[in-house]
């Protein structure tokens, strides 16, 4: 089949789709010529189809990255390592109209959204490509005559899997630190979303990188997915998605070549509002915290918590706040949410509101299918939810939130950790001193204080508990990718 596609956006834009897999800097198509459909949740049309990656297609990405590794890319120096990452921030602001509309196609979230993301993931290059030199080991004193050091150095050979929600911001935060940190790449998108990574993967050679030093596959993940955890010439493993299939691969790694391992997994994050709360505030972050990226967020403030003095209140102005929440057509500029990412994702969002009615939640608003074509869902709010119930458990990844009253700060603890999950969460109050002492106790990797959702290419994200192993983002990304060595110099002679 052909390698490309020409593509005309609803906003006016025209490019050529690569089709192909990315392997050694060259568009290739799979050794047994599997090809895979992509579908336009807005439209529930299909756009292409791009070639699918077998077992045999992931072998050959990592024999390509493999050469590189022990090749050409290990006489690269971390000053070259930096300038290609920041060669390829450029190259994502100069085309980021471009990434952002192929986004909005094939994810369906608003193009002015999906314009934040590329920037955001030019940031995470920049950032990491002034980290390429500064990645340093220690001279460590122990006695007279000895001589000790430490240095950092990369792993080797990583799989990279991507999930379907932030398909081109998550292709910056692994790619990033992987290579800052002097490693070779095999970047798996999601089978729902493969086009903004191809056409990513367009800027590679163009920035500067040598041959199979980051290679990216289309494919599925029970199959290329399957082989990148299992593959005993890959060194290490990052995966971004549900905690269930994070169990998967942890499991392959362990069984294969016992590979190392990062993931970022789910969430049921607490946003916790007290009395003291700025109310209009308040509301403005939970609205944002929930809803932004139409749910699809794994730290979603699925779990929002109010102090029973202000609830009755809280629940009435939130529910007039979604009305503003603009529903449609991702290439809308007045759009906010748009469609679930597929059929799939819908449905599973739907059942959950139907379980929540059954529980004996109270449904405040929404609850149902927005419009009659494309995987749209109105925002919906339950109150009244208990903690046993299903959508108060359970991640649901989409425009679904549930609210439930409390009593004291104690209250507010024990109900913001029980839950399996410790990714994110949130409090909202006009007290310095509630502030801290609710973000010391709540079991979570990232507290936000009167904000939500705010993340930055500075500032390490990741889970406690079932939400993950490691860190993405910051200097603490660099730790999933170097291992130290330790190098002893007996400068005496003879033994003491």
């Amino acid at each position: 089949m052909s390698l490309t596609q020409t593509i005309e956006l609803p906003n006016g834009v025209k490019y050529e789709q690569p089709l192909g897999l990315f392997i050694n800097n060259e568009w290739v198509n799979s050794v047994d010529g599997g090809s895979f459909e992509v579908i336009n949740p807005t439209t529930e049309k299909v756009i292409t189809s791009v070639q699918e990656a077998s077992e045999k297609d992931v072998d050959i990405a990592v024999k390509a990255a493999r050469a590189a590794f022990e090749g050409e890319w290990s006489q690269v120096t971390p000053q070259d390592r930096g300038r290609y990452l920041n060669n390829l921030a450029d190259l994502f602001e100069k085309n980021r109209l471009l990434l952002a509309s192929v986004e909005a196609l094939d994810n369906g979230k608003a193009v002015s959204e999906a314009q934040g993301d590329v920037q955001a993931a030019a940031n995470v290059f920049r950032y990491y490509g002034g980290w390429a030199d500064k990645v340093h080991g220690k001279v460590i004193d122990t006695a007279p005559g000895k001589f000790n050091y430490t240095k950092q150095e990369p792993v080797g050979v990583c799989g990279q899997i991507i999930p379907w929600n932030f398909p081109i911001l998550m292709w910056s935060w692994k790619i990033g630190p992987a290579i800052a940190t002097g490693n070779v790449v095999i970047i798996k998108s999601a089978e729902q979303t493969p086009l903004s990574a191809l056409v990513a993967a367009t800027l590679i050679k163009e920035a500067g990188f040598p041959p199979g030093v980051i290679n990216v596959i289309s494919g599925l993940g029970r199959v290329a997915g399957a082989a990148i955890s299992a593959h005993m010439d890959i060194d290490k493993v990052a995966f971004t998605g549900s905690t269930p299939v994070g169990r998967m691969i942890m499991k392959a790694a362990a069984n294969s070549n016992l590979k190392k391992v990062t993931l970022e997994l789910g969430g049921k994050s607490p946003n916790i509002v007290f009395d003291d709360a700025n109310v209009d505030d308040a509301i403005s972050w939970v609205n944002f915290g929930i809803f932004f990226n139409h749910g699809q967020v794994c730290c979603a403030g699925s779990r929002i918590y109010v102090q029973e003095g202000i609830y009755d209140k809280f629940v009435e102005a939130f529910k007039a706040r979604i009305t503003k929440n603009v529903v449609g057509d991702p290439f809308h500029p007045e759009t906010f949410q748009g469609p679930q990412v597929s059929q799939l994702q819908f449905d599973r969002v739907m059942s959950y509101i139907e379980h929540g009615k059954q529980e004996g939640a109270k449904i405040e608003c929404g609850g149902g299918r927005h419009g009659t074509s494309g995987y749209f869902i109105q925002p919906t709010i339950f109150s009244n939810v208990t903690e046993d119930m299903k959508i108060m458990q359970e991640e649901i990844f989409g425009p679904v939130a549930s609210i439930a009253k409390f009593k004291t700060l104690d209250d507010a603890i024990r109900i913001g950790n029980n839950t399996t999950f410790g990714l994110a969460s949130a409090v909202h109050t006009t007290s310095l001193a509630t502030a801290i002492d609710v973000s010391n106790r709540l079991k979570a990797g990232t507290v936000w204080i009167n904000t939500y959702n705010a993340l930055h290419h500075q500032l390490p994200f990741g889970g406690y508990k079932e939400s993950g192993i490691g860190r993405e983002l910051g200097k603490a990304a660099l730790a999933n990718y170097t291992q130290t060595k330790t190098v002893c110099i007996n400068l005496a002679g003879g033994k003491d």
